[in-house]
């Protein structure tokens, strides 16, 4: 294994150095890092932690591992609205899960190459971290902007709001269930949803100015629908029969286990947001130029609770119970 600086120097500093442009003043290497917020914007920052066997797979393809680490923590950034801009990663390594130092370095250059990759594709800079030993987890510190006044967020939804998602729900549910199948094939659309999630960064930024409220689908849509609720003091009345359900999730857990899985399945990572219905079909042409549906699902009622959905034993993923999310 490596020592831990060759290791950071090897896997997690950018091949050139982060620059003032990049908003970076001082990064990976010192103390701490420096970074340079533009003028009228806020700075929104979040903290993700993944942990082997919670959140995902010990055998997980280590590109899936490094992917998902940060994805889950830019959907944050997502539901606010925000552009990501910097990072910092805390891996605890467990040196016990591999043979022999090959072995290790090899899980370490497709887990940095998932996550460098998906940095690069939403501009976010690794600025700084740390690496230990310990049981495998990974915390991601996500940093972004959104211009001040601008952030969504989960208290402004109003009585007569519709209640609408992006994408589709249930595919975080039904990849982690092909998966202890033993379904490894990861072109399966349903494992791309549950290992290698999209966070929709670029459709939090569109919805500025026209939804109301939000958040990301991370515990299922029940739950954090719930949150929003309680947030903004509202009660909720969904059309169940409206719900998009994702790729092939029907033909994976059968129709009623697939609805279960969109109501409170989680993983999905999809926006979760309400808008006065004055503003549904502009928000749906902003998302439509990226390719991302909108569906409206439900409207806000001045009743408490959630209504128009059976009760279910689960309603949504909660720490402290077990199990992989």
């Amino acid at each position: 294994m490596l020592a831990e600086f060759d290791l950071i120097r090897r896997f997690f500093m950018s091949p050139q150095e982060a620059k003032a442009t990049d908003g970076v003043a001082l990064g990976c290497g010192d103390d701490a890092t420096l970074l340079l917020p533009q003028a009228g914007q806020q700075l929104v920052v979040s903290v993700d932690t993944s942990v082997v066997d919670v959140h995902f797979p010990h055998d997980a393809p280590a590109h899936a591992v490094g992917h998902r680490a940060l994805a889950v923590a830019l959907s944050d950034l997502a539901a606010m609205g925000a552009r990501s801009r910097w990072c910092l990663m805390a891996l605890t390594l467990d040196q016990r899960a591999f043979p022999g130092s090959a072995a290790a370095e090899a899980w370490l250059s497709g887990y940095a190459d998932g996550f460098h990759d998906l940095c690069r594709r939403h501009e976010t800079t690794l600025a700084g971290g740390d690496v230990t030993a310990g049981a495998l987890s990974i915390a991601v510190t996500v940093m972004g902007e959104v211009p001040s006044g601008e952030a969504l967020t989960r208290s402004g939804a109003r009585v007569g709001d519709v209640i609408a998602v992006t994408g589709a729900l249930g595919g975080g549910a039904g990849g982690l269930a092909l998966w202890q199948q033993g379904e490894r094939d990861m072109q399966h659309p349903l494992l791309q949803r549950y290992l290698l999630p999209q966070p929709r960064l670029a459709a939090g930024m569109a919805l500025r100015g026209l939804a109301s409220a939000a958040l990301d689908i991370s515990d299922g849509l029940l739950a954090d629908l719930t949150h929003l609720c309680e947030a903004s003091q509202v009660g909720a009345a969904l059309e169940a029969e409206q719900l998009p359900l994702a790729e092939g999730l029907e033909a994976c857990l059968g129709a009623q286990a697939a609805q279960r899985a969109a109501l409170s399945g989680g993983d999905d990572y999809e926006l979760l947001v309400t808008l006065p219905p004055s503003h549904v079909s502009l928000a749906r042409q902003r998302l439509a130029e990226q390719g991302i549906a909108l569906s409206v699902i439900g409207q806000c009622t001045d009743t408490p609770g959630i209504t128009g959905v059976a009760p279910l034993a689960e309603s949504g993923w909660q720490h402290f119970r077990g199990g992989v999310q």
